[in-house]
């Protein structure tokens, strides 16, 4: 099997995270820039789900198509990881499938489930005091998690767009990332660095608070990742802090007196 050099591998990357996550960092530091020389951050506010039409079935149709595409690049990666090679008659249990090199599926639920629970729950409430401060110091902008109009389908369309951020970004940050850097012959704790500031970095547009939140949050998920090459917990617990955050507010927001 021909082994792909370093900097064919490079370019992989490159051509991955510009179809991704790196096209997104870049855009936020702009609209980051762009909300910063139009007034204060406090004062600006950071939309995660917009409605993208007025007649509710195309807005229906923009919302699946936008999660539908966000997620090819996820396959350009489980195709890059997947092993090419032919399987030798007796390596039938080898495989050399992306997810199970991810651990990108469901060979331990239960375990996988309690670790996502616990990652959920030790992300999302220093994040919600994180966000408080970060408006109380005027480094943060005011977050609407979403706002779809309330359709049959919103609720549902939530859920997914929170499972699509999930898988994108676990899959590619983390999984994805680590196992290049490694190959690059990239220490650990600087693999871990990198993922973590590009995490913190495509949410810029926010304010400066999720970046410093998210950048954490990469250092936790991908230490997690260096100790069980298992990616499926951390999209658990992605999914989970999202759902909470679009469903919650779409469903409470304004009964809380923030819609």
């Amino acid at each position: 099997m021909l082994v792909p050099s370093r900097r064919r591998l490079r370019l992989e990357v490159w051509i991955v995270l510009g179809l991704s996550l790196g096209q997104s960092a870049v855009y936020s530091v702009v609209q980051l820039l762009d909300k910063m020389t139009r007034a204060p951050l406090a004062e600006g506010t950071s939309t995660l789900n917009r409605s993208q039409s007025t007649r509710e079935y195309f807005d229906l149709t923009y919302q699946l198509l936008d999660i539908i595409f966000a997620l090819v690049p996820v396959l350009l990666v489980l195709y890059f990881l997947t092993d090419q090679r032919q399987a030798a008659p007796g390596d039938a249990g080898k495989s050399g499938s992306a997810f199970r090199k991810l651990g990108f599926n469901f060979a331990r639920p239960g375990r996988d489930l309690l670790q996502g629970l616990g990652l959920a729950a030790l992300i999302g409430i220093p994040s919600l005091g994180l966000y408080a401060a970060g408006r109380a110091l005027g480094i943060t902008t005011a977050i609407i998690p979403s706002a779809l109009d309330a359709y049959w389908w919103t609720v549902p369309v939530l859920i997914l767009s929170a499972m699509r951020h999930a898988v994108l970004e676990e899959v590619i940050v983390v999984g994805y990332l680590l196992d290049r850097f490694g190959k690059f012959g990239w220490s650990t704790p600087l693999a871990i660095a990198v993922s973590s500031v590009l995490r913190g970095s495509y949410h810029l547009y926010q304010g400066f608070g999720p970046f410093i939140g998210n950048a954490v949050m990469g250092v936790v998920f991908a230490w997690l990742y260096t100790r069980t090459k298992r990616v499926m917990p951390l999209v658990i617990a992605h999914a989970l802090l999202d759902i909470v955050a679009f469903v919650g507010f779409s469903l409470f927001g304004k009964a809380v007196g923030l819609g």
